[in-house]
């Protein structure tokens, strides 16, 4: 098939990426001359574990172009996919502003029958206003389709080739069959293509990563009180986890969630109830408490320190939102580091692939090449990523290093026993403190 995809960000790359190995010519869009530019040399703009395989080989068979031109990049297409941002207004409502955008362009540019795809994450009713907008202009048919990602960060290209489920949106017969063809490399296993109308299929993206939010607050209030009476969360975890009503996956506590999604669909589906009158309160609730949650270890590192920070050096493991990607939206670390920063200590930190992302932001900080380096001379050690390389550390090079032996781990990274036994002062979420400091009232 010839396939379009308006949006060279994370879904889009991904996107065109994927359906390019299974066969179809794609051509990429992008009103960003730098990154096409970067793009069609070769250089992916974004980090993604097994997509420059991919990219490669695509690029070298053909199969994947990238272009400025929306005009060029949909001729004769018979799929065009949107992927375009849907930053959150003030209020918390997804802009449409560059879908409805790419929309009104589409209508006079088409010249054979396409259907066009959002794939980005867009409010209910979406779907009818970009057909409104491509009709407006167009001559001839169209259908647009709603097909939400579910891609996670990290193994995005294993979830695109491998989906345990894809949605589509359409009450279209002929569309549906456009689908059916262009997802059939993908579901040869038998996962199901799960076909609906298209607010159906709007809203199934927001209230699956908004029960997934909701389920990480959950489990984040859980170790709160787990500290209060002197509980065990990971213990806590295995015993739920392993309810088939409730699974193992998302229940690990720490200091909350981060990243594209959750906090935007969150906040997008919060504001879609208050349009239509409904006080939606379970979500105000995930988004309070995981707003408390990513500042729950600054009372304690401020406690250790008798409440001044000031000249103290904190060296900081982690800044993106989450392992496998330099994608820091809304990642902890950065809140923490600023509030640090304000609070007069000295930040060195050291995290594999965000720490470039993480300097136009916060420039005044020190940028380690290695995870040990950040701890030289160091007072404490916070850590609000769980990247795998943190897991097994040498801990007696590390308490060399420090000039305390204190961890302050957001991300339950160690085993408090091994924590007792390296002599270590260690600070983690829903878990005893082990040797911790007692600060005099």
């Amino acid at each position: 098939m010839k396939i379009a995809v308006v949006g060279t960000g994370y879904v889009g790359l991904v996107t065109g990426t994927c359906f390019a190995e299974t066969g179809n010519q794609v051509t990429c869009v992008d009103i960003d001359a730098h990154k096409v530019a970067r793009l069609q040399k070769g250089e992916i703009p974004i980090y993604e574990p097994g997509l420059d395989v991919l990219f490669d080989r695509n690029i070298a068979e053909d199969r994947l172009k990238f272009t400025t031109s929306l005009a060029d990049g949909i001729k004769d297409a018979e799929v065009i996919f949107l992927a375009l941002p849907t930053p959150p207004g003030e209020d918390g409502s997804a802009d449409l502003k560059y879908i409805l955008g790419v929309a009104n362009d589409l209508g006079p540019l088409l010249t054979n029958y396409a259907v066009i795809i959002d794939k980005s994450t867009v409010p209910v009713g979406t779907a009818e206003r970009v057909s409104a907008a491509i009709a407006a202009h167009a001559t001839v048919e169209f259908d647009v389709v709603s097909n939400p990602e579910f891609l996670r960060e990290g193994v995005a290209v294993e979830d695109f080739m491998k989906p345990d489920r894809v949605v589509v949106g359409t009450t279209s017969s002929r569309a549906k069959k456009t689908m059916e063809k262009l997802y059939a490399p993908l579901v040869r296993q038998g996962n199901p293509v799960i076909f609906m109308d298209e607010r159906s299929a709007e809203m199934t993206k927001y209230a699956a990563n908004s029960f997934l939010a909701l389920k990480i607050t959950f489990m984040n209030e859980i170790a709160n009180l787990c500290e209060k009476v002197g509980a065990n969360v990971d213990a806590i975890r295995r015993g739920i986890g392993t309810d088939s009503r409730i699974g193992k996956r998302f229940l690990f506590a720490g200091i909350g969630y981060g990243g594209s999604c959750f906090p935007k669909d969150v906040q997008a589906l919060a504001k879609t109830s208050d349009d239509y009158g409904y006080n939606f309160r379970t979500l105000r609730s995930v988004m309070a408490v995981n707003d408390d949650q990513k500042k729950k270890l600054l009372p304690v590192i401020q406690d250790y320190f008798e409440g001044n920070l000031k000249g103290k050096n904190i060296a900081v493991w982690g800044l993106a939102f989450k392992p496998y990607t330099d994608d820091i939206r809304e990642a902890p670390a950065l809140e923490n580091i600023k509030a640090l920063l304000a609070a007069g200590a000295n930040i060195t930190v050291y995290d594999p692939e965000a720490m470039e992302n993480v300097k136009k932001q916060i420039p005044d900080i020190t940028y380690c090449h290695t995870a040990y380096a950040a701890l030289d001379d160091a007072d404490a050690l916070m850590i609000f990523t769980e990247w795998p390389q943190f897991r097994t550390p040498d801990f007696e090079k590390m308490g060399k290093l420090l000039k305390e032996k204190v961890i302050f781990d957001g991300r339950n990274l160690y085993e408090l026993d091994h924590m007792r036994e390296m002599g270590y002062t260690y600070y983690s979420i829903g878990r005893e403190a082990v040797n911790p400091v007692i600060v005099q009232a």
